[in-house]
C-alpha cells in the first residue's frame, strides 16, 4: 500500500483555503464571518487555541452554503485538473489518501480518483470536527485504526508534520510540486 498526503502533495495547493476562495466567491456574505474567523485564527497561532477548534470555528461558514453537497461538486468539476499527473502516472489500485483536509470535501475526488481515503471527519452542516482533526500523529492513529495489519510501502508528503506517518513506511517522500526526493 502506497499513501500519500493530499494538499500540496498529489493536489496542487491547499483544498480546503480553495474551497473557502470557490465557495466566497459564490457566496460573498460569507465574509461576514471574518472577524470570528481571524480571532481563531490568532488564538491558534498564540497556542490559546487548538487546531481542530480553530478549524471548527473556520468551518462554520458551511452553514451559510444552502446546499454544500452540489457546492463540492461543482468545486471538484473546476478544480480536479490540481491533481499532479506525477500521481495519476503512478496510482496504484490499493492507494491511500490521508489528509487534515474535511473528508466530505475530499470524498467526491477520492471516488473518481478510486483511491481509498482517511481525513477529518467534519459534520458537513455545523463544520464541526467530529473527531480530532487528521494531522501529525493523529494520522498515525487513523491509519493503525483501519488498516493495522497493513504496512505502507511508500508514504508521499509536503510537510515534515507527518514524519510520525513517514516513520511508519519502508519509503518514504518529501514532495514539492513536482519535486519528490527522498525524505
Amino acid at each position: 500500500m502506497n499513501v500519500y498526503d493530499f494538499d500540496k502533495t498529489i493536489y496542487d495547493g491547499d483544498s480546503s483555503v480553495d474551497f473557502y476562495k470557490f465557495s466566497l466567491k459564490r457566496h460573498p456574505k460569507l465574509a461576514r464571518l471574518w472577524l470570528k474567523q481571524g480571532l481563531a485564527a490568532a488564538k491558534y497561532k498564540l497556542g490559546k487555541q487548538s487546531k481542530t477548534d480553530m478549524k471548527t470555528t473556520i468551518y462554520e461558514y458551511f452553514q451559510q452554503i444552502p446546499d454544500l453537497k452540489s457546492e463540492v461538486i461543482a468545486f471538484w468539476k473546476e478544480h480536479d485538473h490540481k491533481i499532479h499527473s506525477w500521481y495519476l502516472e503512478q496510482y496504484e489500485h490499493d492507494d491511500l489518501i490521508i489528509s487534515a483536509s474535511p473528508e466530505f470535501l475530499l470524498k467526491p475526488i477520492c471516488d473518481d480518483l478510486n483511491v481509498a481515503l482517511l481525513a477529518s471527519v467534519v459534520d458537513p452542516k455545523t463544520g464541526r470536527n467530529m473527531k480530532e482533526n487528521c494531522y501529525g500523529s493523529e494520522k498515525v492513529v487513523r491509519f493503525l485504526n483501519k488498516y493495522p495489519n497493513h504496512k505502507i510501502n511508500k508514504f508521499y508528503s509536503d510537510s515534515y508534520s507527518d514524519d510520525p506517518l513517514a516513520q511508519l513506511a519502508k519509503e518514504s517522500y518529501m514532495v514539492k510540486g513536482t519535486e519528490i526526493t527522498p525524505w
